[in-house]
């Protein structure tokens, strides 16, 4: 199945972006089609400390939604790397793509290494990646979940080719 979005939905610093480029990497390698990523880090413009709130995301979700159509009218797969905190995002999310299909992948990390990954990068609000996992929306129903802090980001990705394709 081509043309699909596949929403990658996690806590911050879970390793969504760099699943993301393994996942893209992988389809073309394997199914030859391409897949461009669309990333809420491409969209969010807050300073490296700022603390970010669900209306900051809900005010960008928009332009997120409207690139991911683009991408998809324009007859590639788009990867969505996003940290959904509310039904009215996943909604927008849902309403904007519903001419194609949505497969939802929930991206874990365990909190010690979500800590561990946010301090190392040194851009985030401390205690965001929590409060993001602790806010993610929605909690259940998803294509797949998968787990970065204890699969590496190939093995995860062939995973979701392997599920998803």
């Amino acid at each position: 199945m081509s043309r699909q979005a596949i929403l990658l939905n996690g806590p911050s610093s879970s390793g969504k972006s760099t699943l993301s480029k393994a996942l893209q990497s992988l389809i073309g390698e394997k199914r030859s089609e391409r897949y461009e990523v669309v990333s809420i880090d491409d969209f969010m413009k807050v300073e490296p400390m700022e603390t970010i709130y669900e209306d900051d995301v809900f005010e960008i979700s928009g332009d997120i939604c409207e690139k991911a159509a683009e991408i998809l009218e324009a007859g590639n797969g788009v990867i969505i790397d996003h940290v959904i905190t509310s039904e009215r995002i996943f909604e927008q999310l849902k309403e904007a793509l519903t001419a194609y299909p949505l497969r939802t992948v929930r991206v874990t990390c365990p909190p010690e290494i979500l800590r561990r990954r946010e301090l190392d990068r040194g851009d985030r609000c401390p205690g965001s990646a929590e409060a993001s996992d602790r806010y993610l929306y929605p909690k259940e129903g998803y294509d797949l979940t998968v787990d970065t802090g204890t699969v590496p980001p190939a093995d995860n990705a062939a995973l979701i080719l392997d599920r998803l394709f």
